[in-house]
C-alpha cells in the first residue's frame, strides 16, 4: 500500500478500531453540502439552509428589537438579548457554514423559541405572562415554526443526499447492522 493508497483509508482502519455509535454521530454532524453527490439534492439543501438562516436570522432580530421593551422584566429581559444575540450568531454561522449540526441547531432554535413564547402565552414562564396580542408575537412565532420547518426539511434532504458516502467506502451513517 503507497502513502496516497494509506490516506484514503478511514482512520478507524489503520488501527484496527471500529468506529463508535458517537463517533459516527460526530462524523454525521460535520456532513456539508459539497458532500452530496447529487447537484439538484446539493443545490436544495443549501438554498434551504440558506432560507433557514434567514429566519432565524429574523427571528433575532425581533428579539433584539423586544429586547428594549423586556428589558425591565426579570429574567426574560435578559433572554430577549441572548436570544437575539445567540439567533444572529446561528443565522450567520448556518449560512456561512451550512453544517448538519447548523442546521439542526437552527431548527431547533427556531421551534424552541415559538415553543416558548407559546408556553408564555398559555402558562407563563418565569412568572411573566405574555399574550399573542402585543406587537411582533403572532409573526415572529409563524416565521420561527416556519424556519424550523423548512430546516427540518433541509437536514431530511441532506439525508436523502447520503453524504456518507463522500467519507470513502466505510459507510458513517446509518450505522451497520
Amino acid at each position: 500500500m503507497t502513502r496516497t493508497d494509506q490516506a484514503q483509508v478511514p482512520n478507524s482502519a489503520h488501527t484496527g478500531q471500529t468506529t463508535t455509535p458517537v463517533r459516527q454521530l460526530l462524523q454525521a454532524a460535520s456532513w456539508r453540502p459539497a458532500q452530496i453527490e447529487s447537484s439538484t439534492t446539493r443545490w436544495t439543501v443549501n438554498v434551504l439552509a440558506w432560507a433557514g438562516a434567514i429566519l432565524v436570522l429574523l427571528s433575532g432580530l425581533v428579539h433584539l428589537k423586544l429586547y428594549g421593551s423586556y428589558k425591565g422584566i426579570s429574567i426574560i429581559g435578559p433572554l430577549f438579548l441572548a436570544q437575539g444575540i445567540v439567533g444572529i450568531l446561528l443565522a450567520v454561522a448556518l449560512a456561512v457554514f451550512r453544517r448538519m449540526w447548523l442546521v439542526l441547531g437552527g431548527a431547533a432554535f427556531c421551534v424552541a423559541t415559538a415553543a416558548g413564547l407559546l408556553i408564555s402565552v398559555n402558562f407563563g414562564l418565569f412568572g411573566f405572562q405574555d399574550s399573542l396580542a402585543v406587537p411582533y408575537a403572532t409573526s415572529s412565532m409563524v416565521e420561527e415554526f416556519i424556519g424550523g420547518g423548512v430546516l427540518v426539511v433541509a437536514a431530511i434532504a441532506f439525508l436523502a443526499g447520503r453524504p456518507w458516502r463522500a467519507q470513502g467506502s466505510e459507510r458513517v451513517w446509518p450505522p451497520k447492522s
